[in-house]
C-alpha cells in the first residue's frame, strides 16, 4: 500500500493515516509493542500503535496537531506582518494586494454581524479565518506525501490537518466559549444571570426550566462550532484517503483515481474556505449575542 514501505491492508492503511502522533505517559507495567514492560511509575514516551495510544488516556499530546497548527500560526503573522510593513499608499499588487482583499473581507463580515463595540473582534475574526484556512489547505497535500517522508526518518505517525484533530478545534471553540462568557458578564452584569433564568419564561417558577433550556443552548454553542469544522475536514479527509487506496488495486484504477482525486481536491477548495468563513460568521455572531445588553 502507497505510503507504508511495507504491505498494509486497505483497513491498516486508513487507520495508519488517522493516527496522530501521541506523546503521554505510560502506566507502570504495561507490555509495548515491541514485548518491553514499563517500570513502575510509569514512562513518558511518544505511542506506537493503538493500544499505547489508548493507555495514556487523557493527557497524552498529539504532538503532530500542535506542531502543525502553531507552526502555520507563525506562518500567518509572518506574512501579515511581512504584508503591512509592506503597504503603501500606492496601488497594492500581488500579496499585498491578496492580504488586503482579505482584510477588507473580514471587515465588512464584522460591519455586518457585529452590532457592538469591541476593537477585538475584528483582529478576532482575521486570525480565525486565516488560522482556520490554512489549517485546511493542509488537506490539499497528497495524503502519502508528508507521512510516507517522516517514515523514512522513522516518523510512524503524522497527521497534518490539524482541523481533523477534535482537540484543536475544539480548543478553539472553547477560547470562543470563555470570550462569549466574559463579555456577556462584563456587558450585562446582572442581567446575564437574569437572560439565563427569566427566558423564555418571565415567571420564577419557571427558574429551573429556564435555566436547564438556557444552559443548553449555551453549552452547545461551542460544541457545535468545534464538531462541525471537525466533522466535516474529518469527512474530506477520509475520503481522500479513500481515493488514495485505489491506487492499490491494479493499473486500471490508477487513472480513475487520478481524476477523483483531482476532482475532490477542487471541489475541496471551497469546503475548506466555506469552513473557515462559517467558524469565523459564528464566532462573531456569538460574541454579537453577547454584547446584546437590550
Amino acid at each position: 500500500m502507497a505510503g507504508s514501505g511495507n504491505e498494509q491492508t486497505v483497513s491498516e492503511y486508513i487507520v495508519h493515516h488517522l493516527t496522530n502522533l501521541t506523546f503521554g505517559k505510560l502506566p507502570g507495567g504495561f507490555e509495548r509493542a515491541d514485548g518491553s514492560i514499563v517500570a513502575d511509575g510509569g514512562q513518558w514516551t511518544m505511542a506506537h500503535g493503538a493500544n499505547e495510544i489508548a493507555a495514556m488516556g487523557f493527557n497524552a499530546l498529539h504532538v503532530d496537531s500542535l506542531i502543525w497548527s502553531i507552526g502555520l500560526g507563525v506562518i500567518f503573522c509572518w506574512l501579515f506582518r511581512s504584508v503591512a510593513k509592506k503597504a503603501s499608499s500606492g496601488v497594492p499588487s500581488g500579496m499585498i494586494n491578496l492580504v488586503e482583499m482579505v482584510v477588507e473581507f473580514v471587515d465588512g463580515t464584522v460591519r455586518d454581524t457585529f452590532h457592538g463595540r469591541n476593537p477585538l473582534v475584528a483582529p478576532l475574526a482575521l486570525t480565525i479565518f486565516v488560522w482556520v484556512f490554512l489549517m485546511n489547505l493542509m488537506d490539499l497535500i497528497p495524503v502519502d506525501v508528508v507521512p510516507h517522508t517522516l517514515m523514512l526518518a522513522g516518523v510512524d505517525y503524522q497527521k497534518i490537518v490539524p482541523s481533523t484533530d477534535p482537540n484543536i478545534t475544539m480548543g478553539m471553540a472553547l477560547g470562543v466559549f470563555v470570550l462569549m462568557i466574559y463579555y456577556s458578564i462584563k456587558v450585562k452584569g446582572f442581567g446575564f444571570v437574569k437572560e439565563l433564568t427569566m427566558n423564555p419564561f418571565n415567571h420564577p417558577v419557571f427558574i429551573p426550566v429556564n435555566l436547564f433550556m438556557e444552559v443548553v443552548g449555551l453549552l452547545a454553542k461551542p460544541f457545535s462550532l468545534g464538531l462541525r469544522l471537525f466533522g466535516n475536514m474529518y469527512a474530506g479527509e477520509m475520503i481522500f484517503i479513500l481515493i488514495a487506496c485505489l491506487f492499490s488495486a491494479g493499473v486500471m484504477w490508477m487513472l480513475p483515481a487520478a481524476l477523483l482525486q483531482i476532482g475532490w481536491a477542487i471541489f475541496h477548495i471551497l469546503v475548506i474556505t466555506l469552513q473557515a468563513f462559517i467558524f469565523m460568521v459564528l464566532t462573531v455572531v456569538y460574541l454579537s449575542m453577547a454584547h446584546e445588553d437590550h
